[in-house]
């Protein structure tokens, strides 16, 4: 992803431009979780939506599913993780699809396995639904499909307090971030025929030091310092990203929920 204005680029790409890999509210921790719940095996055709940089693709096509497809909606996105993951190689069970998550034309229950980090948190309302029906539309019955996504607590929030964590976020991450309850995210799955199987929390600190180091290691966490500190409009971007983030610590978590057909 090129970004030409910092200013108005959106916050995960900028810190992928830093170097960042892991972009996912729960860090390592919850992704690798995700993928060990859904126990990814040689027998399994996997479809993720929204790849992002790859990071989750990588571990999970190296468990060598029988088949694995990644979905996203922008078509420079799809490019890079052909030459990245593939070396712009036709790979028989390995491709990704430039097609919405909400519509993407894979035929009805022709895979056992899907997930997504971090995109329906993206979403309004209508189209988070839209996207829970899809993947349900192709999940053979007994498939599982996995999110890892920010949840909002407590329950009790007023609307005028979810509203001022949502415009922050907006205006701090350049994203209309829309994060649920964790009772929203259940009923959203559950209203579309899943049945819950797991739900595990994760405290949200993306950028704070002790998540930076556990999730990229030592020497990765320094050159992204070295690149932050070196590109002063991307660490003004940064800055502002992590201080929102703060702010809001004790409403926001991370949460991962795993759902059955």
């Amino acid at each position: 992803m090129i970004i030409t204005n910092f200013e108005s680029a959106q916050g995960h790409w900028i810190l992928a431009k830093m170097g960042k890999r892991v972009l996912r509210p729960g860090g390592k921790e919850l992704t690798l979780q995700l993928i060990d719940a859904l126990n990814v095996s040689d027998k399994d055709d996997v479809v993720e939506f929204a790849p992002g940089i790859g990071y989750t693709a990588s571990i999970v096509i190296g468990k060598k599913p029988r088949s694995y497809i990644g979905v996203d909606a922008e078509a420079d996105i799809v490019a890079d993780l052909k030459e990245k993951i593939n070396g712009n190689q036709v790979i028989e069970n390995i491709s990704f699809l430039h097609a919405n998550a909400a519509q993407t034309n894979l035929m009805a229950e022709s895979k056992n396995k899907v997930y997504g980090e971090a995109m329906l948190t993206m979403q309004s309302e209508p189209r988070k639904t839209e996207i829970v029906k899809e993947a349900y539309r192709i999940l053979q019955k007994g498939g599982l499909y996995a999110i890892h996504e920010i949840a909002l607590e407590p329950v009790s929030l007023t609307t005028d307090e979810k509203n001022s964590i949502l415009k922050d976020l907006a205006q701090t991450i350049k994203v209309n971030a829309r994060p649920l309850t964790t009772g929203e995210w259940r009923e959203l799955l559950e209203k579309e025929g899943f049945k819950i199987k797991k739900v595990v929390h994760n405290d949200m600190l993306l950028l704070e030091i002790k998540r930076l180091i556990d999730d990229e290691g030592f020497f990765r966490f320094l050159k992204i310092v070295c690149n932050v500190l070196t590109h002063p409009q991307a660490r003004k971007r940064i800055i502002k990203m992590r201080k929102a983030f703060k702010r809001h610590q004790k409403n926001m978590k991370a949460i991962l929920i795993v759902a059955e057909k």
